[in-house]
């Protein structure tokens, strides 16, 4: 299943903040991601109408299966690239910047690989 960077960035982002905060509104992703309302408003629109995400009465946000699925994917490779650049030298900021444009291109047999090398060296 392939879907828009912008979409799994906005998923990706859901998750974190519904670790964080517990409920997730379209303003919280306006913040976290430091986009416009308009620009939110349509991306959950188009996520809604993929079956990725529930909005409630109240405007809560939920992942779908669907949605979690890749969320937790994107999460999973954001933070274990972003933490293995990060002991291989490179300053934090810079990893974080590397592993969200890495996270979206990688093939999940790269990705495996690495997750399994990480794995020898911890």
């Amino acid at each position: 299943m392939k879907i828009q960077e912008s979409a799994e960035n906005y998923l990706e982002t859901i998750l974190i903040l519904s670790e964080r905060k517990g409920m997730v509104r379209s303003i919280d992703v306006v913040n976290e991601l430091e986009v416009t309302k308009p620009s939110v408003s349509v991306a959950m629109k188009n996520l809604r109408e993929n079956g990725y995400i529930t909005m409630g009465a109240d405007g809560a946000i939920h992942l779908t299966d669907k949605g979690r699925v890749i969320a937790e994917t994107m999460y999973e490779r954001h933070t274990l690239i972003s933490d293995w650049l990060v002991q291989l030298g490179v300053d934090p900021q810079t990893a974080v910047r590397d592993a969200c444009r890495i996270e979206h291109v990688i093939s999940a047999e790269s990705f495996d690989a690495i997750k399994r090398h990480v794995g020898q060296k911890g």
